[in-house]
């Protein structure tokens, strides 16, 4: 395959808006679909395929919500969240995507190569860089995405985890008493969508469900913590993040910082 034009991989990049007509009620939509951030800073968009026509869900399940799409810019491959539209009078409306060309991998910079290493500063000094809970080259900027739903909020969570890392998260097959559970190599993670502050139980009920699988834990919040909940969190190194309306999770405790600066153990 050749290599991506610059053109290419900006149209790769770019939302898509489809027309599409509910089946169920004959309503008129038009759908963009939503970019999500690649490790390497591009917005990626998933290619929908405009000549398939879009199918009706009528089982959801989690491992169908998520389609595996390319980066144009870096090749990186990734998993998101599965273009979907509903519609007011409750159908929801999933859209395929069409099949893209792979780009060649980039060439390696040689070492007169113009430009700054990885980990320069402006100031001449170097910072080191940023790497994920599995090793990952050093990322770029969070691009979050907008909380209205549970599932946004499940969708934040899950693209904060690939921002630091771990690949391949997955709805986690132990269930917890409260939110949704993800999980990744290495690390157990709890999403909590609720309106009510999490307690001290669901914070030891998710470490002693990390420990059972030799995992790392992280908990995600939308309405925080109590003050009981963040005394045990501290206790047990277990990282706490409140989830705000834009998608951006925000550390609440030191071992969040840790995590959030790419410092976990």
């Amino acid at each position: 395959m050749g290599e991506l034009s610059g053109t290419d991989a900006l149209e790769w990049a770019m939302p898509e808006t489809v027309p599409v007509r509910c089946p169920a009620c004959g309503r008129e939509h038009l759908y963009t679909a939503p970019a999500y951030p690649c490790p390497c800073g591009t917005p990626v968009t998933p290619p929908l395929d405009r000549l398939a026509a879009p199918r009706v869900v009528t089982r959801p399940t989690w491992d169908d919500a998520w389609v595996t799409v390319r980066c144009g810019s870096c090749g990186r491959v990734g998993e998101w969240p599965q273009p979907e539209l509903g519609c007011s009078c409750g159908t929801m409306l999933r859209f395929p995507l069409r099949r893209e060309p792979r780009p060649a991998p980039a060439a390696p910079a040689g070492p007169d190569a113009v430009g700054a290493s990885p980990g320069a500063t402006h100031g001449g000094g170097t910072a080191a860089p940023l790497r994920g809970g599995n090793g990952e080259p050093p990322r770029g900027v969070f691009q979050p995405v907008a909380i209205r739903t549970a599932r946004d909020a499940v969708t934040a969570a899950a693209l904060y985890l690939r921002w630091l890392g771990y690949r391949h998260v997955r709805r986690a097959d132990q269930r917890q008493p409260k939110g949704i559970g993800l999980a990744a190599r290495g690390i157990l993670a709890q999403v909590d969508p609720t309106l009510l502050p999490a307690e001290l139980r669901d914070v030891e009920c998710l470490w002693l469900t990390a420990m059972s699988v030799s995992a790392r834990c992280v908990y995600f919040s939308l309405a925080g913590y109590d003050d009981d909940a963040r005394s045990m969190a501290d206790r047990l190194d277990v990282p706490l993040f409140v989830l705000d309306l834009t998608g951006t999770p925000q550390p609440v405790n030191s071992p969040a910082d840790e995590l959030a600066a790419g410092r976990a153990r």
